[in-house]
C-alpha cells in the first residue's frame, strides 16, 4: 500500500511538473580541453519528432543565440544545410559523432553541435553534444527536460489531422493553431513553425542545458 501512495505521488508530481512548465537541466564538459580554440560552431543536426524543418531550424536558431551568448560565432543555419545538401548529406545521416565530424571538416569549423529530441509534447526531452571535428570527441554533453504548459490538444492533432487536431486541441488559441499546423503535417503538410507556448517553452530548457557550457575566452 505505501509503495502503491509512493508511485501516485511520483506521477501526480510528473503532472504537476508537466503543467506548470518547470525545467531540469545538466551539462558535462571534456576536462582540461581548451575552449577558446572554438571560434566557431556549426549546429549540423536536429533530431526530433517534429516532422518539420521550419520548427527544427528554430530549436537550432535558440541554440545558436546561447552559443553567442558564451562567445562562440555559430555559422548561420541556412548556410549550413545549403553547404551539406550540396555534399549529399541525407537528412538523419549526421547523428553520429564521426559523420558530423565529416560535416564540420566541409564546413571548415572546429566543432560541430548535434542536437536530439528523443520526446516532444507536453514534455520536452532533449539533448546537444558538442563534437570536435579534429577527432570526433565529446568536447560538451548537456541534456534537460521541461513542461510546455499545454494540454493534449497538439498531439491529438498531429495524429487526426489539420481539422480534427484544430478542433480537438485544449489551451489557449496558439496551441489550437499548433494542433492545426502538427495535424496538417499528419496530411502531408510540412513546413510549420513552432507556437508561441512551444517556442517559450524550448527557449526555456535550452537556456538551462547550456547554462554550464564553458564560455569561450580569449586565447591571447
Amino acid at each position: 500500500m505505501r509503495a502503491f501512495r509512493m508511485t501516485l505521488i511520483v506521477a501526480a508530481a510528473a503532472v504537476v511538473c508537466a503543467a506548470s512548465g518547470c525545467t531540469t537541466g545538466e551539462s558535462y564538459t571534456a576536462p582540461g580541453f581548451n575552449f577558446a580554440k572554438l571560434d566557431k560552431v556549426a549546429i549540423v543536426e536536429v533530431d526530433s519528432p517534429l516532422g518539420s524543418r521550419a520548427a527544427e531550424n528554430q530549436i537550432a536558431d535558440f541554440f545558436a543565440m546561447e552559443l553567442l551568448k558564451k562567445g562562440y560565432t555559430p555559422i548561420e543555419r541556412q548556410q549550413v544545410e545549403a553547404i551539406l545538401a550540396e555534399q549529399k548529406f541525407q537528412a538523419g545521416e549526421l547523428t553520429s559523432n564521426e559523420e558530423a565530424a565529416r560535416a564540420g571538416r566541409i564546413l571548415n569549423v572546429p566543432a560541430v553541435m548535434i542536437v536530439n529530441i528523443p520526446t516532444w509534447g507536453e514534455r520536452i526531452d532533449m539533448t546537444a553534444k558538442l563534437v570536435s571535428v579534429e577527432d570526433g570527441s565529446i568536447l560538451w554533453l548537456g541534456t534537460g527536460s521541461g513542461g510546455t504548459r499545454k494540454g493534449l490538444g497538439t498531439a491529438i492533432g498531429a495524429a487526426i489531422g489539420a481539422g480534427v487536431g484544430a478542433a480537438a486541441a485544449g489551451g489557449d488559441s496558439s496551441d489550437r493553431v499548433a494542433g492545426a499546423a502538427i495535424g496538417g503535417v499528419a496530411g502531408g503538410v510540412a513546413g510549420y513553425a513552432l507556437s508561441p507556448t512551444e517556442a517559450k517553452a524550448a527557449q526555456k530548457l535550452i537556456r538551462k542545458i547550456t547554462e554550464t557550457l564553458p564560455p569561450r575566452v580569449s586565447s591571447i
